[in-house]
């Protein structure tokens, strides 16, 4: 069986970017007439074939353009502190796109051991995640240093935990709830998350949330909840709750 070759051009203009361009035509050799697959990022796949080669840029032709069923329901947001030691943040982006999800936010907490992440970076891993898993959809990475509310990659707890979202909203933390609120229940993700619906959940920092912090987020409407009886790493947390998120929102296999 012939490999498929996937790049990623959000434009599907006619030419590859640069630096796929250059994976096609300087590492792998591809020439004039050989067939390619594109994906958008955006649900769709392509088929295609190289027109021309030169330099460093890759023209193509599209073939076939195949739109592509969505293999779960609802919407998918994680909202991590990022870890002190950045290579457990791109494990995480790398293999969490691999699970399927859709949307990833980076929060400054009180407790944060890092305060800046490299947008360019993580977006690059997302991609090449996307094409190595061939998903269709590109999950949204909110670092936009052209917003306000951003700064380094990361947005404060405080300005995130009063956007308005729709759906359910939850807050991973290891504290017993008594200490948070009075009457409080603590109830286990899995056994609250509910399909198609969209859901945002907050994974904290190695530290923990801060108990005001938790306090806070339970007052703009999020709910305490527990991943289990074990102690995870915060990459290990989110990585877990991605893949409940995914399972139990994944469409059935006619």
């Amino acid at each position: 069986m012939k490999e498929e070759r996937f790049f990623y051009d959000p434009l599907v203009s006619g030419e590859l970017p640069q630096e796929e361009a250059h994976h096609a035509v300087k590492v792998l050799r591809l020439q004039t007439g050989d067939e390619i697959w594109l994906m958008d990022g955006s649900g769709t796949f392509y088929r295609a074939t190289i027109t021309a080669t030169t330099g460093h840029r890759c023209s193509y032709r599209i073939e076939e353009t195949l739109p592509q069923e969505r293999a779960w329901e609802g919407h998918i947001h994680l909202a991590m502190a990022p870890t002190k030691l950045m290579d457990r943040v791109e494990w995480f982006a790398e293999k969490a796109t691999e699970i399927g999800f859709d949307e990833l936010s980076f929060l400054d907490c009180q407790f944060s051991e890092r305060r800046v992440v490299k947008e360019e970076r993580i977006d690059k891993i997302l991609i090449s995640a996307m094409k190595q898993s061939h998903k269709a959809w590109k999950p949204l990475l909110n670092c936009s240093t052209r917003s306000s509310q951003f700064k380094n990659g990361m947005i404060r707890f405080k300005d995130f935990i009063c956007q308005e979202r729709e759906g359910d909203k939850f807050i991973c933390h290891c504290y017993n709830q008594e200490d948070i609120e009075e009457g409080g229940e603590k109830s286990l993700l899995m056994d609250v998350l509910r399909c198609s619906v969209p859901t945002t959940v907050l994974i904290g920092p190695e530290g923990d949330f801060s108990i005001e912090e938790v306090r806070l987020a339970l007052k703009n409407g999020y709910r305490s909840v527990s991943l289990g009886r074990s102690r995870l790493r915060t990459e290990t947390a989110a990585l877990v709750t991605v893949h409940m998120m995914q399972l139990i929102n994944q469409k059935k296999v006619v």
